[in-house]
């Protein structure tokens, strides 16, 4: 398993999961990674790996709901010929693989009752068996595992053993999602931002406008650093002029006025002009300067939406359904740099 990406950050939340990922590598004990999705689970896996007396040997990766129920055990611990419909001939499983190494177990939470209960026993006693075989075989494996789901409240449940996962939680290490990374927005924006920008030939790094930054900063980002690099690199390779700082940028890259609908929509009631709208997250309940609100509503905007037509004001002026002058005075009114010329 390699990886392309390095480890970006310098927020304490995020430097204190390295370092203890950094302490239980030289341990021979398995280790759960806990983390939601995009926070580097599998970075945690290969250092825990690499820093190891294994780095070696093989690191061995196997994504448990990539597969149907019906063939996990098949690659965990490997079948004979003729074991199952299709088994033409003997295979070993990522156990007999990963011998002396490591197996990374992602997304663990997925694993059926049955599969855990093997994996129970290879934990345990070191030994697997190949379906359709009766002869156990010794395996030396160090097991990581990974999951964004809460494994003891499935275990209360009765949807994942206890017995496996108090065998598995020698050490467990949760990565902190990017929203609570202080200062960590900004620097990964700004390494994805120039690694696109010189894979794709541009010959300086612009940075970002100001409002684009500010919308990083306040995004949630649940797809927490794989949905900051696309949306960073998509950015990136949409903007045209290299000279200007980058002055939009889109989250969801589905959104479009022709998105096709899966279900019927019903359409919102009919506003008016008089009728007040709010941004979706907008906190009307902190709001205790309405004229001061309204302004900076205005300015987010009016911003955007330059930003989006590349600082074009008659583009945006028809976009807005206003008059160039009125966006002129806008322009004026919120003391926004013109960074594009008509």
């Amino acid at each position: 398993m390699e990886r392309e990406n390095q480890f970006i950050g310098q927020s304490g939340a995020f430097l204190d999961s390295v370092e203890r990922a950094s302490r239980a590598a030289p341990m021979r004990r398995p280790v759960l990674v806990v983390g939601e999705r995009g926070t580097g689970k599998e970075l945690i896996a290969e250092r825990l790996h690499r820093l190891s007396e294994r780095w070696g040997e093989p690191l061995i990766t196997m994504n448990c709901a990539a597969l149907p129920e019906t063939l996990i055990e098949a690659e965990l611990f490997g079948h004979e010929a003729g074991a199952f419909t299709g088994a033409t001939q003997a295979r070993a499983g990522r156990f007999e693989e990963a011998d002396r190494g490591t197996l990374f177990l992602d997304e663990l939470g997925t694993l059926s009752m049955a599969a855990q209960e093997r994996l129970l026993r290879a934990v345990e006693y070191g030994e697997v068996t190949r379906i359709g075989s009766s002869r156990p075989l010794n395996v030396d494996v160090r097991i990581v595992a990974a999951t964004n789901e809460d494994l003891p409240k499935l275990a209360e449940q009765g949807r994942f053993r206890a017995d496996l996962l108090d065998r598995l939680s020698f050490e467990v290490i949760t990565l902190p999602p990017l929203r609570v990374r202080e200062g960590d927005i900004e620097v990964l924006a700004d390494y994805f931002g120039r690694r696109m920008a010189a894979e794709i030939g541009w010959e300086d790094w612009p940075g970002y406008a100001e409002h684009v930054a500010r919308q990083m900063e306040d995004h949630p980002w649940p797809g927490n650093v794989r949905e900051l690099r696309n949306v960073v690199e998509r950015a990136v390779y949409r903007w045209e002029d290299w000279r200007a700082p980058i002055g939009h940028i889109q989250f969801d890259p589905f959104d479009s006025p022709w998105k096709p609908a899966s279900t019927p929509r019903i359409d919102p009631p009919q506003t008016s002009r008089d009728t007040p709208q709010t941004l979706p997250d907008q906190r009307l309940d902190d709001v205790d300067d309405l004229r001061g609100a309204v302004e900076a509503h205005e300015r987010a905007i009016v911003e955007q939406a330059l930003g989006k037509h590349r600082w074009n004001q008659r583009q945006t002026a028809k976009a807005l359904g206003l008059s160039y002058d009125q966006l002129r005075h806008c322009i004026k009114k919120h003391g926004l740099m013109e960074e594009k010329s008509d």
